[in-house]
Order: structure tokens, then sequence, then C-alpha cells
């Protein structure tokens, strides 16, 4: 990351006048509306969708952020709850997701939408980004030539602190493999079960990565690859019988394994769809 980086960023946010930063409360977004609103001032106002599929965490994360800052922060619902085409979870789940999210912000602002989409994002299959393209929404990120690293070394610069290091953390959603109808209430199980494992393997050493992926198969903990390796018979024990507790609670019985953390594992593409972009 140079200075001539960053400048290119500002210059590229300076150029879309007056925006709306879509910020899920991670990392990529968090940083862009920060260094948005010292750029561009009361230009830039940060737009933050609450809904089923998004922690608590991420919605606290841009408060306090939102506080600190002073930026102007509207939270919503932007409505996917609603569209029966994102509760289906077909493998473009996300384009419906998006589509609701921007269209949400739009009917709120005449701001140039901008996201935190960074370069590494565009080496994955991505449906969220065709409706971004669809509503015109901008990535200044990837304008600027910047990838996940740079993002980081930002939002460090930035003085974001512990924010710099925060995990990605996608919506709750994908942990639901495709196919299998999103609902509420799962996704709150969901939530809670990867608290409790990172929980239950803290003395152990805290796991970098948690995900409870819920597939058609049973349900399936991925840990990454040194929080599995240290995963003894012990904690695994311990692990099982809470799991299958809270899992029996909220009717769900079904057999529980592990495996190692894999980025979008729980997305399954369709044989029809894999030349998809």
């Amino acid at each position: 990351m140079t200075d001539a980086t960053v400048q290119k960023l500002e210059a590229v946010l300076a150029g879309c006048g007056s925006v709306a930063v879509a910020v899920s409360g991670g990392v990529d977004s968090l940083a862009l509306a920060t260094l948005a609103h010292r750029v561009l001032g009361g230009g830039a106002a940060m737009f933050h969708a609450v809904s089923p599929a998004v922690p608590a965490e991420a919605t606290a994360r841009t408060e306090k952020l939102a506080g600190a800052e002073g930026w102007t922060l509207d939270v919503f619902d932007a409505g996917e709850f609603a569209d029966a085409e994102y509760r289906r979870n077909p493998v473009n789940r996300c384009f419906f997701c998006k589509t609701n999210l921007y269209a949400a912000i739009a009917r709120r602002t005449g701001r140039q939408i901008v996201s935190g989409t960074n370069l590494d994002d565009l080496g994955e299959y991505r449906p969220g980004l065709e409706a971004a393209r669809a509503q015109a929404v901008r990535h200044p990120y990837v304008e600027a030539g910047i990838d996940k690293r740079g993002v980081r070394r930002i939002a460090a610069a930035l003085g974001l602190g512990a924010l710099a290091e925060l995990p990605a953390a996608p919506c709750l959603s994908s942990r639901i493999e495709t196919g299998i109808r999103i609902e509420a209430p799962m996704l709150a199980v969901v939530h809670a079960a990867e608290r409790l494992v990172a929980d239950v393997l803290r003395p152990f050493g805290a796991p970098a990565a948690v995900r409870l992926r819920v597939r058609a198969g049973g349900i399936v903990v991925e840990l990454d690859e040194a929080a599995l390796g240290r995963l003894d018979a012990t904690g695994e024990q311990r692990v099982r019988q809470l799991l299958g507790e809270l899992l029996r609670r909220a009717g769900l019985v079904q057999p529980v394994s592990f495996a190692a953390y894999r980025s979008g594992s729980a997305f399954l593409r369709a044989p029809a769809a894999a030349g998809a972009p």
C-alpha cells in the first residue's frame, strides 16, 4: 500500500460527488465509510441494513464507529426476507439480497451508492455484483486497485485498531446449504451455535474461524485448521454435548460432524450454473 494508492482512492471518492456507503459492518465497508466521511464530510452518508441474516455484532460495530466518527447513519430493514426468491436460497441468492439492499438505499437517497467490494472479491462467483451493476453501484476499492490486504492496511492507517484485523463475517444465510429455505429462526440458531462453539474452544486457543453449516445431510462445524488440530477428544465431546442440547431445543436432531473451514462451502453451484461469471 502506497500513499499514491490511498490518494487514488480518495480521488475516486471525491469524484463520486456525494456518496451513500453500504455498510455491512465488516472491515471493508467500515474502512471505506471512515475514509469517505473524512474526505467528503457531509458529502458521505452511511446506510446499514438489519435483518435476521445480519449478526447483532455487525450492527453494534457500525453504530459504535458511527458515533465515534460522527457519521450520518441510516439503519433500516432492506426487506429481503419478504422476497420469495431470496428465501428460496437458489444458487444466486446473493443477487436477490443485494437487489433489495441497493433498491432500499436508492429509495432513501439520491447519492451515488458505493460498496466495500475489493479486487479479491472479483475472483469469486458473487451474484451480488450483478445486482450492483444493474443499479450503477460503484466500488471505490476496485477502481483504485485495492485488494483485501490493502483494505486492512488502510483500516490500520485510519486508526481503526482491532477492526483492521476483523475476520471475514459474511451474512448468516451463507451458512445454509443452497436449496434449503432461509428461515429466520434457523439463522438465530446458527448464530447462537457458532458463539457457543467459539466459547467452548476458547480455553484451548481461540479459533480464528467457526462456521456452522446446515446441510441436507446434517450439521457440519467448520474450524480453521489450527483450531481443528487442537480439537482433542475431550473438546470434541464437550462441543457435541452442548451443541447437541442447543440444536435439540431448536428442534434440530441431525448428525454433527467436524471439518476444516472452507469459505463459501455451503454454496452449491448447480451444474447449469457452472459456467456463470
